[in-house]
This record gives structure tokens, sequence and C-alpha cells, in this order.
């Protein structure tokens, strides 16, 4: 029997050694490490969260399997990878050429890329007086054309022939997340349209049938240097996308109370985005549903929690497991008048555990959000 709806869940891969990492915070540094010391900021504030699992390496091949298996038992269908390249190359790449690719039992979900192609800085943890333009920059967004064009010759080879690899008819599925930081890289949109159009004739050239192009789009943004586009869906079509979709939730609604914002403020501010996204996009438009958000780990926990800039933020509070199912309900009851094979969902996130928004189970919630998603999508 077809599935009539397809779950994608964002997968954050700082959870296994990398050598930059390895040269920025020493020896066998991953984003567990903030989990561990996280503390309460203010009164009520649960952290710090335990994973159910341990601190495990998801470069581990055993290690994924579980969380494969666990996906694959709940209704999930593909994980979207945030995958980093650089002009020097790429970065925490082990999670996926290791762990998944690795695993035994990578045929029961699928696996795609979204090319996470934002600045990284140093925000592992950040310094209050270190955030937004004042923080250090470590590897640019921003990259070249033969950056551009050495990425679409080595996913083509190394993942889209995969048999697990997520394809739309047929079409590999590949997405960017920084719109404007990709076209200022290449020099302008001329550029753009054409990096992205040899990336296609590639695609084609290798045997497929064509490519799945999908573009993150916000009006909010978050992380330092983040822009919005007046012009979105005249820009994604002239640069030759198929697809338009979201990463969190509060990329659309911006969190206005301090230190808490309610979780169904937040979604209710979403739901107006995606009425305003099906009115403005003629591509389709995937729904993104978000479990939570705190990002108070990436912050320096010695450091008084104002209201500054990201991580130094709001959070999301009252994002229950029996929340997270009633917007379960909602986003299906909608997905559910799209056309066939435009049912889709993503999903933030599998394990953005510094940002408190992970599906993963915790010592509190265990298996609960996952057993929502299989109730609603199973």
């Amino acid at each position: 029997m077809t599935k009539e709806h397809t779950v994608a869940c964002y997968y954050f891969p700082n959870y296994h050694a990398d050598p930059r990492n390895a040269t920025t915070h020493g020896p066998g540094w991953t984003e567990w490490e903030l989990v561990k010391r996280a503390e309460p900021r203010f009164a009520g504030h649960r952290q710090p969260r335990a994973p159910v699992w341990g601190y495990e390496d998801e470069a581990d091949p055993a290690v994924m399997a579980r969380k494969i298996d666990a996906a694959a038992d709940h209704a999930i269908d593909a994980f979207i990878f945030d995958w980093y390249w650089y002009d020097d190359g790429p970065f925490l790449e082990r999670a996926l050429d290791e762990g998944f690719l690795g695993a035994t039992n990578n045929a029961r979900i699928k696996f795609a890329l979204m090319w996470a192609n934002h600045d990284w800085t140093d925000i592992h943890p950040a310094a209050l007086n270190g955030v937004g333009s004042r923080a250090r920059l470590l590897y640019p967004g921003r990259v070249s054309p033969a950056t551009v064009d050495t990425v679409a010759d080595y996913v083509i080879q190394r993942y889209f022939s995969h048999p697990s690899y997520w394809k739309i008819d047929d079409r590999p599925y590949f997405s960017i997340y920084d719109l404007p930081t990709f076209i200022d890289g290449l020099g302008g949109r001329v550029q753009a349209r054409a990096a992205l159009a040899d990336f296609r004739a590639k695609v084609k050239d290798a045997g497929f049938v064509d490519l799945h192009l999908n573009v993150v789009l916000w009006n909010l943004g978050i992380l330092a240097g983040e822009q919005s586009l007046p012009d979105a869906d005249a820009l994604a079509h002239d640069l030759g996308f198929d697809s338009v979709t979201s990463y969190v939730w509060i990329h659309h609604g911006a969190l206005d109370r301090f230190p808490v914002t309610d979780y169904t403020v937040v979604r209710d501010r979403y739901m107006v985005y995606w009425d305003e996204a099906e009115r403005t996009f003629t591509l389709p438009y995937y729904p993104n549903l978000t479990m939570g958000w705190d990002a108070s780990p990436r912050t320096v926990q010695s450091d008084v929690f104002v209201n500054a800039r990201y991580p130094f933020m709001p959070l999301i509070e009252g994002n229950t497991p029996a929340r997270f199912r009633e917007a379960l309900v909602m986003i299906r009851e909608r997905l559910d008048a799209a056309p066939a094979g435009q049912r889709i969902l993503t999903i933030n996130a599998w394990n953005e555990w510094t940002e408190g928004s992970y599906l993963e189970p915790d010592t509190d919630t265990h298996m609960a959000y996952l057993e929502a998603i299989k109730d609603i999508f199973g």
C-alpha cells in the first residue's frame, strides 16, 4: 500500500567527532558537551535535557541503526541531513557517510540533503558579548562557482545513486538553506541561475529523470546574517527551484515574550504564514512542524540570560507531546486537501538538542513525540 503522506525530518549531525571541531574545541568534542552542561536560566526552566539513549556517537553505524528503526517504526519516511560543504571542503559528514550509509538497516527510510550553506560562527557556546555581528566567523557560507560544481559532482556520485536516496517523481531531492548567501557567493542571480542549471544538467547526464530542487525560505532571520527575500516566489522561479519549504516555525513568527513564548501562539503564527505561503508561492510549498525551541544550551552558562540575539533569545514553552499531537492533526487535515504527491511535511527536528527541538527520546517524555507522529501519520 502506498503511503499517502511523506514525513521528512531534519537531522543535525554535530554529535560525532570532527576535525574542524577538534581544532576549535579540542579532540573528541561534540555538541553533547553543551547538552550536558546546560543549566536552568530562570525559574521553571527545564534544563539540562538528558537523552534516554545516552550521549552516543552518531557516526557509529549501530547507533544510527537504532535511530533509523525508531524513525521508521514511528511513520518518519526520511531524514533530511543538514549537509555542510564550504569552499575548503566538507564538515560534519561522518554521521551520514559512516553512520547512516554504514547502517545495515538504511533501506528502512530515505535520506536527502539540505545544503546548510550558512555562515558557521563560534557559538558553541556563545558569549553574550559575542553574539550577532560580533560572533567570530569560522567558515563562510558564501561559496564559489567552482565549489558548486564540485558539490554537484560529489552528491550525484556519492548520494543520489544510493537506493535509499529520497526522490520525488524519480527526481533526487536537494534543498538549499540560505538562498541570499548562495546568490551573493556566486556574484548575483544570473550566475546563481546558471550554476543551478548546470547542476540540473549534470543530474540528467548521470541518468536521472531530473533534479528536484528545493529552497528553504523565511521572513524572519534567526542566525546572524540571515536575510529575507521580498520577491521570493519570482526569484525561486527564476532560479529554477521546484518547491519551497521551511526549516523551523520561528522563521515565520516572532518569539515576542521573554523568557518564554507559548507553543500555541507560535503555532498559530506559523499557520498564518502557511496561509500566506499558499497565496504567494506558485511553486508547491511543503509545510513544517516544529517540536520546540530552546537555544539556551548554546549560551555561555555563566553569562546573564537576557533577550539579545541568537542564542540569547526567548524559548518556546508548553510544547508538550499533547500539543505537538494537536499540531500534527491540524497539519494532516490541511495536507489531506493537497494534491497527491505533494502531501509532504518537514519536521524540525530529529536531534536539535541544543535548540530544544528534538524527537529523540529524553528522560522526561521518552517516545511520546514519536508516538504522536505514528498515531497521526502511521
